[in-house]
């Protein structure tokens, strides 16, 4: 059956190829009546106007209302907004922990259709002018899609003393909000001070949903699943053949799972890489006893993408890349870790096949094991159906991510990171060799139009787009009480 993420790909694709074709009748219109050298022109400015602003992967119309219902233990508190204050209605106690989702009705201006419309967040006193600038520690701006019209969801988690204090301030940037905005909080126990084992389908998933939650941990275990192999044309261009390439990338990728976390001070005897192959997972659950090779390596034996491994697992004795090993594999890990939470992907929010089949095993070892978990907290490192979320720039907070049905209720838990955290965090992902290699010629291109004619930035630590969605001044989790 074909994931939600294909359909919308393939819908959006029809659409594009439709918009071509009309394009290509009135170029060939233009040339004909015009002259070539109008038409070429014209072609030349509808790339650059498709490379700046119609590129993005936005399966969805920014016209939809963001939809959301939040668990029963998430209370609503009364607030006003006037005068681009918000302001707490009654002497609500908050504590500065809590996580806060602010609902608000946007509405993008028609410079909003060009330049992303945000919204900023200051702790501002009267008489001093807000700023712009989401690094400084009192001030924030949330990003939303080019066009947005409906409800969207801001977090305001980090602002309760000053939302208290009466003195938290909202503007529109390319956008005016409208209607009155609704106020959500929801009390957690500090995960940090619990046990926790973090599930990575590849390596650099732990780092990208997680870096900053197991730094701060009392105790962390990281398991890694697969060696993510895969796609090593980079490692080509050094004159290894396509199975030479495959086995270097996986070593080294096994060897990033294991070396990034001693950076947050995870000892490499709490991080295990277990071997399996990149994108192989659903194929291994649809035949549990099979032994499932990699597509690339010429490999079936996960033994050597495990050898910096310090813990050793009963199926180091065979290697044999099989649902049923994997499910067993973990099952150990959890008696071994006693994980008080687990942390792993989001079954609905993150479509990566390798991510939804992670779950499944996660679910699968803990229906037989002797040792469960208080709580599951979900993350998502993919959308379906926005290629850019979170949105905007990096070291912004992360807004609640597009979501337009209402398959039940959801407890988001944000967690704040102080902006030395985010940058230790910026350089866990610069040691991970899959973020680092080279973007292509096109995508440079396309990134350097949408500077200049989008407004948009790229941050310092790297080329690749996690380096931008990533490095936040949030944490965002949904969690899974059991």
């Amino acid at each position: 059956m074909a994931s939600r993420k294909s359909i919308l790909l393939q819908r959006y694709r029809r659409k594009k190829r439709i918009a071509l074709i009309l394009f290509a009748l009135t170029l060939g219109c233009v040339g004909f009546f015009a002259g070539g050298g109008w038409a070429l022109s014209l072609l030349v400015l509808a790339w650059i106007a498709h490379e700046a602003w119609f590129s993005d992967h936005l399966f969805y119309t920014p016209g939809a209302d963001y939809v959301y219902r939040f668990d029963e233990r998430a209370e609503a508190l009364p607030v006003t907004f006037a005068d681009a204050r918000l302001m707490l209605v009654a002497d609500t106690p908050l504590d500065a922990d809590d996580t806060l989702m602010l609902s608000v009705n946007l509405r993008a201006s028609w410079m909003g259709r060009f330049l992303d419309p945000a919204v900023i967040v200051s702790a501002e006193n009267d008489g001093q002018k807000a700023s712009t600038d989401s690094s400084h520690p009192e001030q924030d701006g949330q990003t939303f899609e080019r066009g947005a019209k409906g409800v969207r969801y801001l977090n305001l988690t980090g602002f309760a003393d000053t939302l208290r204090n009466g003195g938290l301030r909202l503007r529109g940037r390319h956008c005016r909000l409208q209607g009155a905005p609704r106020l959500w909080r929801m009390a957690h126990p500090d995960y940090r001070q619990k046990r926790l084992l973090i599930v990575a389908p590849h390596a650099d998933d732990a780092e990208l949903a997680a870096f900053g939650l197991y730094s701060q941990a009392k105790e962390a275990w990281i398991v890694t699943l697969t060696a993510g192999e895969i796609e090593a044309g980079h490692y080509q261009r050094m004159g290894l053949s396509a199975r030479e390439a495959a086995r270097l990338k996986g070593r080294l990728r096994a060897w990033d799972s294991l070396a990034a976390p001693i950076w947050a001070g995870v000892p490499v005897e709490q991080s295990i890489q277990l071997g399996y192959f990149c994108l192989q997972l659903p194929v291994m659950r649809q035949t549990p006893d099979a032994a499932v090779p990699s597509r690339e390596a010429d490999l079936c034996d996960t033994r050597p993408f495990r050898i910096f491994n310090r813990v050793q697992l009963a199926s180091d004795r065979d290697g044999i890349p099989s649902w049923n090993n994997l499910v067993a594999d973990l099952r150990e890990i959890i008696l071994k870790a006693k994980p008080e939470a687990i942390v792993l992907p989001h079954p609905s929010f993150d479509p990566h096949p390798d991510h939804i089949a992670a779950g499944d095993a996660i679910r699968e070892a803990l229906a037989e094991s002797a040792w469960q978990p208080q709580v599951l907290l979900h993350y998502a490192n993919h959308l379906h159906d926005n290629d850019r979320w979170p949105m905007g720039e990096a070291h912004a907070g992360v807004a609640l991510p597009p979501r337009f049905e209402d398959t039940g209720p959801l407890l988001p838990w944000a967690l704040p990171l102080a902006r030395s955290r985010q940058t230790d965090k910026a350089m866990a992902l610069a040691m991970m060799h899959d973020l680092t290699t080279p973007l292509p010629f096109r995508k440079r291109l396309r990134r350097a139009l949408q500077r200049v004619f989008a407004g948009r930035g790229h941050p310092p630590y790297g080329e690749n787009e996690f380096f931008r969605k990533a490095v936040r001044r949030h944490e965002l989790f949904w969690v899974e009480r059991r």
